[in-house]
């Protein structure tokens, strides 16, 4: 979800959005009787079963490494795949199970950039990607500097890759290329649903077939319980933390299973993990649909720069209509066949924040006119340049691992026909993708329970979100924040998703600069103002 990528302010901005690994390819919506069928020709719940777990054999696993994961002696050296002889990288040892900590383990890759001002050293600020699925270990070098320099002399900054991504034992699903986004969605289409189960079946099966030892350990919790062996192996008793987005998420459930631990932490738009997944997915569908109409009704007001209409319904069915020819066909224009997933991904970067508008604007105009469009960043993750060993389509695998695994899913087909029926009638755009099957109704069964936030006894941390974000609604910020006793909640009326710093506001980044280096929480939560034009 949130990347904090530097460089071109823009593709950056663009770039946290498409990778975020959180997207979906909207259609135009058939009638809504037209969406609601029978389960013939579909396997019945009693088919829904988790395939076979292959995980105890050790011959599935190649990077098996025996000896306690605690008590470890650290190796720094180069980072791979990072231009930056500042940041030094080394490996934590940590058990699959946690709950087996002397059997097969893992290993977790770190980053290190120190503190500016070792007299001032507070301790270590640990920062990991979004998505799931997003890197971890780059984050530092492209985050500093878009901090303080306060905030920098105090930390230092930590990042790393949670289980499963990249450099930290990394896994796939036998997929040549990644999912548009990082993200496997099927929109759903009049007569379609057999077909889109049969997919989500498939793909279950091949991720079995491919990482069926890891699946069962993927799950949020366990990434927490990684983090607490980060920070014994980095010697400290206490961590400072910083994470966007489901980066947020896992920052408050290291916080509620160790709250001991917890120093200065700050969430920035954390999904409420207590409805991880299948609630969350579905009740931010609306928030994707008022973000398509924002984005529609900005473009119709510019219809002399872009031409894809006079009204928002105008704009609107212009783009609807160039995902839905891509997905009968891809587009070809300038030697790319554009698909209906890249293009509803190219759709959800423009309704994802306020300042990629104009750019996906742009893009769809020039696609409309057969003209090759300017998109500066990838609309499919990237593979990591100058990391061997990452399969290709780990990004996705490691989402919907994730996902799959950190809570429970219909394993009925007729729930999601009904859902479809429900949310594609009223979110026409994105009920037809939210609402639909997925892999996880065939997920192995998880060796894990769901950490919930009621039983959180950390101390107050700091919330940041924007009123308007489509990605996370603030609903889930707002409910963290209620969650965690003694925490404030900064907020700022803007249509973007994961504000600090990159926002640049100087509210919200001002409140944040002041608990990391103070430790001092605001008296009361605080409503930051925005009047930036979105051009």
């Amino acid at each position: 979800m949130a990347y904090w990528a530097g460089a071109s302010r823009l593709a950056a901005i663009a770039a946290t959005t498409v990778a975020s690994a959180v997207l979906f390819s909207p259609v135009a919506a058939a009638p809504a009787t037209a969406r609601v069928q029978s389960v013939e020709g579909v396997e019945g719940a009693a088919d829904f079963a988790p395939q076979p777990d292959p995980r105890e054999d050790p011959r599935q696993d190649p990077r098996r490494h025996p000896g306690r994961p605690r008590g470890q002696d650290l190796r720094w050296g180069d980072c791979a795949g990072v231009d930056d002889p500042a940041l030094r990288c080394a490996e934590v040892t940590v058990p699959l199970d946690h709950r087996r900590p002397h059997a097969r383990t893992i290993t977790i890759a770190i980053s290190r950039l120190p503190a500016t001002d070792p007299a001032r050293r507070r301790g270590v600020l640990l920062t990991t990607g979004g998505g799931p699925g997003g890197p971890g270990v780059p984050l530092p070098s492209s985050l500093a500097p878009q901090l303080s320099p306060e905030v920098r002399a105090r930390y230092d900054l930590i990042g790393f890759d949670i289980r499963f991504v990249e450099r930290s034992t990394p896994i796939g699903c036998g997929q040549s290329v990644e999912e548009p986004g990082g993200y496997w969605v099927r929109t759903a289409a009049p007569g379609s649903f057999a077909a889109d189960t049969a997919e989500a079946r498939a793909y279950a099966r091949d991720c079995v077939r491919a990482a069926g030892w890891a699946l069962p350990h993927a799950t949020t919790a366990n990434a927490a319980r990684d983090m607490d062996v980060i920070r014994a192996a980095l010697g400290e008793e206490k961590i400072s933390y910083l994470g966007g987005s489901y980066a947020g998420m896992l920052g408050a459930t290291y916080s509620t299973l160790f709250p001991g631990r917890v120093d200065r932490f700050v969430l920035d738009s954390p999904p409420y993990g207590d409805t991880a997944w299948r609630p969350y997915e579905l009740a931010r569908t609306p928030a994707f649909e008022a973000g398509a109409a924002s984005f529609a009704a900005w473009t119709a007001e510019r219809n002399a720069g872009y031409g894809l209409g006079a009204t928002a319904q105008e704009v609107t069915d212009a783009v609807t209509g160039l995902i839905r020819r891509a997905a009968t066909s891809p587009l070809v224009v300038a030697g790319h066949a554009w698909t209906g997933g890249e293009l509803g991904s190219l759709l959800v970067a423009g309704i994802y924040d306020e300042r990629t508008f104009g750019l996906v604007a742009a893009a769809f105009a020039d696609l409309s006119a057969g003209r090759e469009p300017y998109v500066p960043f990838p609309l499919r993750p990237l593979p990591p340049a100058g990391v061997p060993g990452v399969p290709a389509d780990n990004h996705t695998a490691t989402n919907m691992a994730y996902r799959c695994g950190d809570g429970p899913w219909p394993r009925d087909p007729r729930d999601y026909l009904r859902d479809l029926a429900s949310y594609g009638a009223r979110y026409p755009l994105f009920g037809p993708a939210n609402a639909n099957i997925t892999p996880c109704a065939f997920w192995p069964r998880i060796k894990d329970e769901p950490v919930r936030l009621s039983a959180n006894r950390a101390p107050g941390v700091l919330v940041t979100a924007a009123l308007r974000d489509v990605a996370v609604p603030i609903a889930n910020s707002r409910a963290v924040a209620a969650h965690i006793p003694g925490s404030r909640l900064v907020t700022i009326d803007a249509h973007t998703h994961a504000p600090y710093p990159a926002f640049g506001d100087a509210c919200l980044n001002g409140a944040v600069d002041d608990f990391l280096t103070t430790g001092t929480l605001p008296p009361t939560d605080v409503a930051c103002r925005h009047a930036r034009a979105m051009e």
